[in-house]
């Protein structure tokens, strides 16, 4: 017993010596620490997390063995973007992602070796890219809005649209990323995997047969591969000179041309090159096309039904530029003059930013301020959340117009507004994210009629593993309009 006792006081003062003078919890439990908390209410843990920081931008705590760091504030949350490097911080994206997304994931590159890779997937996000993206995009959008419909109508109850809008996002990512080269049957087992990858991530990491997180790790392994497989048929139809139908495509494209110049000149295949490393960098894109995505949706459904004059001004503006009899797609030029709809799109993003902590790893002792060093091996947590309700005015507000270009907070304010990160690793599929924003409130708008069953704490926040709505967003659905529209490639 005594010697157990001494191991308590020990992992306290080692927690203590850490956190010197930083607010947050006197005591902490041997070991666990506040993981359990963590698991059972995340919102709650956070939330005392961001109410300890609130005095000096910065709070402490300790999960799992290892002591965390919450970040309030802006400027230092910027501290940390801008210094992912080897003798400072790692990308981590998740507590314990390494287990999940591998050693050799984008997020946890940096250097040379990260400004080439950035470089190889720029052609998957050209204005011509997403412009064959948006196609895909609404005519998945568009046929899954008539099939809740046509649910709805039939039910006569309230629908809880969580995973509705999963599922349709994740169609929407498998299309957009490998298009042709999933076949149906690989589409049914890969949102299985997807599922069990989803739930591993709220959960304790113990990788053992039956858990949760294990199920999640080998899932990814299985997604990954299914992916490899999608990279290597997407090389041999760029290698024949066809036209690129969805990312995968336009990545494999310039690739075959670094290909033959590298043969041509005798030298070796081109870094990251493989089809497996292109597979993993393939469900980063998923995985981040995925579960932020689907928190934006859900949030922009809320807040438009709770500020119906926005959602009128919305309705009028889709109008004026495109009307769902006309049986066309809407073009990029058509979203760009969407201004108000994309001021709708980034003030729910602001207002309910979807990832909110971006997880880092202290590799070496960090000055943070004057005061205080973060120590190696610290989890240090930056919250986007917090940030996007500093300096703002009225931040607590829901208030698109600050997006205007008359306001302009967007410009004002940027170094607050930290939705798809800063610094190197900042967010490449950030025009794509918010072009599926714009579309999806522009057709749901005009398409669909629609009210929350709103009951009490309905819109309390709720991780999953990104924020949503707590009821799942339960909505009465009706049909809008007088029909709907008959889009297609062709």
């Amino acid at each position: 017993m005594s010697f157990l006792a001494l191991l308590l006081l020990i992992q306290q003062f080692t927690y203590w010596n850490k956190k010197r003078h930083l607010p947050g919890p006197a005591f902490v439990l041997p070991f666990l620490g506040n993981a359990i908390s963590l698991v059972c209410n995340p919102s709650k843990f956070w939330e005392d997390q961001a109410a300890f920081a609130r005095r000096v931008g910065i709070s402490a705590n300790y999960v799992i063995g290892k002591f965390i760091v919450f970040i309030r504030s802006s400027e230092l949350s910027h501290l940390i973007f801008s210094n992912v490097r080897p003798d400072a911080f790692l990308l981590v994206g998740h507590p314990f992602g390494k287990k999940l997304f591998g050693e050799h994931n984008l997020i946890y590159m940096f250097g040379q070796d990260h400004k080439d890779l950035r470089r190889r997937i720029a052609p998957n996000f050209t204005l011509r890219a997403l412009s064959t993206y948006l196609s895909l995009q609404q005519i998945i959008i568009l046929e899954h809005l008539k099939r809740w419909e046509k649910m709805c109508a039939s039910d006569k109850t309230p629908t809880s649209l969580r995973l509705l809008v999963r599922d349709m996002n994740l169609e929407t990512s498998q299309t957009v990323i490998v298009g042709p080269y999933l076949p149906q049957h690989a589409r049914d087992k890969f949102k299985s995997d997807y599922n069990l990858f989803n739930v591993g991530l709220m959960k304790l990491p113990i990788d053992l047969p039956g858990f949760a997180f294990r199920n999640a790790r080998l899932a990814v392994e299985r997604l990954v591969q299914t992916l490899a497989v999608c990279t290597r048929g997407s090389k041999i139809r760029m290698a024949e000179g066809r036209e690129p139908s969805c990312l995968i495509d336009f990545w494999m494209q310039e690739q075959a041309k670094e290909v033959a110049a590298a043969q041509a000149a005798g030298r070796p295949p081109p870094l990251h090159s493989e089809d497996h490393e292109i597979a993993g960098h393939l469900f980063d894109f998923l995985f981040a096309a995925q579960d932020a995505s689907t928190s934006s949706l859900l949030w922009s459904v809320t807040l438009l039904d709770s500020h119906p004059h926005v959602l009128t001004r919305v309705r009028e503006e889709v109008s004026r530029i495109w009307s769902p009899e006309s049986d066309k797609l809407i073009t990029a030029d058509q979203v760009r003059e969407m201004k108000y709809t994309q001021a709708v799109a980034r003030e729910v993003l602001r207002y309910r930013a979807p990832a909110t902590l971006v997880p880092h790893i202290a590799v070496q002792d960090f000055p943070l301020t004057e005061s205080y060093t973060i120590p190696k091996g610290t989890i240090v947590f930056p919250s986007v959340y917090e940030s996007s309700f500093q300096g703002f005015s009225e931040p607590d507000r829901f208030d698109p117009e600050r997006f205007s270009e008359e306001r302009q907070e967007g410009q004002v304010y940027k170094r607050n507004f930290l939705v798809f990160g800063a610094g190197a690793h900042q967010c490449v599929g950030q025009r794509y994210a918010l072009n599926h924003l714009v579309l999806f409130i522009a057709l749901f708008a005009t398409l669909l009629d629609f009210k929350r069953d709103r009951t009490d704490g309905c819109d309390d926040i709720t991780y999953s593993p990104t924020i949503t709505p707590k009821d799942g967003c339960k909505v009465f659905l009706s049909k809008r309009c007088s029909r709907y529209p008959n889009l297609s490639l062709e």
